[in-house]
């Protein structure tokens, strides 16, 4: 399969990682899988995968050190950060360094295959609508 994508899962967490993997096979990812964020650069360099899964706490090397590593490089894969830290700066901080999505364990896996094809696409999670810039119904702007 030529256009086959591939998929890093840089995660500690043996039981996650590795049904992580399943369903993402099962959906015709070609998945590769490091222990820390020591292992997930090497594998990020040697295959380039197309998106990474990366888990923010993990031992030898968490997943800010990674994020911090890849912001400014041009070839950086799109990189979607899961966590069971509930705090919001920890998430803006993530976006900050350019994730395309950030999402809390535990998650339904729908989820994290909707960030996946949204991560592929070049997309990033949807912020919520700002209530300021709502369109009034039956409005029309009128100015020529």
């Amino acid at each position: 399969m030529a256009d086959q994508k591939t998929i890093l899962i840089v995660d500690d967490d043996y039981e996650l990682s590795d049904g992580l993997r399943t369903v993402l096979e099962r959906q015709g990812f070609r998945v590769l899988q490091a222990r820390d964020g020591q292992q997930g650069k090497q594998v990020i360099y040697q295959h380039r995968p197309d998106l990474v899964i990366l888990d923010m706490m993990m031992p030898k090397m968490g997943g800010y050190p990674v994020l911090e590593h890849f912001r400014d490089k041009k070839d950086a894969p799109p990189i979607i950060m899961i966590t069971a830290n509930e705090g919001s700066r920890h998430k803006a901080y993530a976006e900050y360094l350019g994730v395309v999505d950030y999402i809390r364990k535990p998650f339904a896996m729908e989820r994290l295959l909707e960030a996946v094809e949204r991560g592929l696409s070049g997309k990033t999670a949807e912020a919520p609508p700002d209530p300021a810039k709502k369109a009034t119904p039956g409005k029309q702007d009128n100015a020529q």
